[in-house]
């Protein structure tokens, strides 16, 4: 059994407690208010839900290009690295990323993995010796889903999707998809799909954000990669309105897969709480993939955050909600138990 101490951000709602958590078996056996002369701050370990793991290998590649010449398939720069890469070369640049991730209090991301079943057997091999969990959502071939999590399809523009669809539906697996990022032309054939998951939705619309609602569909946004890549901002608080959202870092080529700076940026440039976009970088994400974690309270995987509340960053901070998302860095982490 452990105890950690501290002020615990609790339950959905992010209640701050003077307290312990207590950990037992991998898993959080009670939250409890008690005297403690811990200044650490417990939370929720972070989920970041819409990575690009293979973009490892491009740090800063594609800076100043444009959605197109970066990423989009088949032949940006992008996917013509990833062609090129030796197979060694990418699993240990993305193991090191999943490293950074690692340190920075993320447990888990939601990575949309090219180059079919090659690639996700690549990041499994990548991830094997990390307590960082890809939860992997396949491309190519429906025949990724005997190694991925799921299926994550580029856009309704770029192909039919049908049968990868189908084949998640008989599997009972996620089917997710990119949606409204250059444009808003693929949204509505994306929604026609039955996702489980769209990703950007920076030009989702009124008609978008109803049908969204109507039909429950989860939305992983990922603002400071929108901005990179000059493609516009998404309707975050709308979003919101209608949707589960949670918050992904996108391609690393662009930005580090850093939650905190996720966090701060969204916080500061949308009409959100830091309770809202807390919920988005931790228990959304979980929910999305049917991950149990991203919420403390008795029951759950004990995959939690611990930060140095008294840091110089942090110390003095009035609400250690606001703080973790607006302020936290890494170098305020003292622990990720996983």
């Amino acid at each position: 059994m452990e105890e950690l101490t501290g002020t615990v951000l609790a339950g959905e709602s992010f209640r701050p407690v003077r307290g312990r958590v207590v950990v037992e078996d991998g898993r959080i056996e009670a939250v409890e208010e008690t005297d403690t002369e811990s200044t650490d701050i417990v939370l929720p370990a972070f989920v970041n839900a819409h990575t690009h793991l293979g973009d490892s290998v491009a740090k800063e590649a594609a800076v100043g290009l444009t959605l197109e010449e970066a990423v989009a398939p088949p032949e940006s720069l992008k996917h013509r690295r990833l062609a090129a890469a030796d197979r060694a070369d990418l699993v240990s640049a993305m193991r090191r990323t999943l490293r950074f991730m690692h340190r920075t209090g993320t447990v888990s991301c939601l990575d949309f993995r090219e180059n079919g079943v090659a690639g996700a057997r690549a990041l499994r091999e990548a991830a094997a010796p990390v307590d960082v969990d890809p939860f992997i959502f396949g491309s190519d071939d429906p025949e990724v889903l005997d190694v991925a999590d799921g299926y994550g399809a580029s856009g309704a523009n770029d192909d039919e999707f049908a049968d990868e669809r189908a084949a998640c539906e008989d599997r009972g697996v996620p089917f997710a998809i990119h949606a409204g990022e250059p444009d808003a032309t693929d949204i509505h054939p994306a929604l026609d799909l039955g996702p489980d998951l769209l990703v950007h939705m920076v030009h989702a619309g009124r008609e978008h954000l109803e049908r969204v609602a109507d039909e429950s569909v989860p939305v992983a946004v990922c603002p400071r990669a929108n901005e990179v890549l000059g493609v516009g901002t998404p309707p975050v608080r709308e979003l919101l309105d209608h949707a589960t959202v949670a918050l992904g870092t996108d391609n690393v080529m662009l930005n580090p897969p850093s939650m905190f700076r996720e966090m701060a940026y969204t916080a500061k440039r949308f009409d959100v709480t830091a309770s809202e976009v807390l919920r988005m970088a931790t228990a959304a994400g979980a929910e999305v993939a049917g991950l149990d974690c991203g919420v403390v309270e008795p029951g759950r995987r004990a995959a939690l955050l611990v930060l140095d509340g008294d840091s110089d960053n942090l110390a003095g901070s009035e609400d250690p909600v606001r703080a973790v998302v607006r302020r936290a860095t890494a170098l305020d982490v003292e622990r990720v138990v996983v």
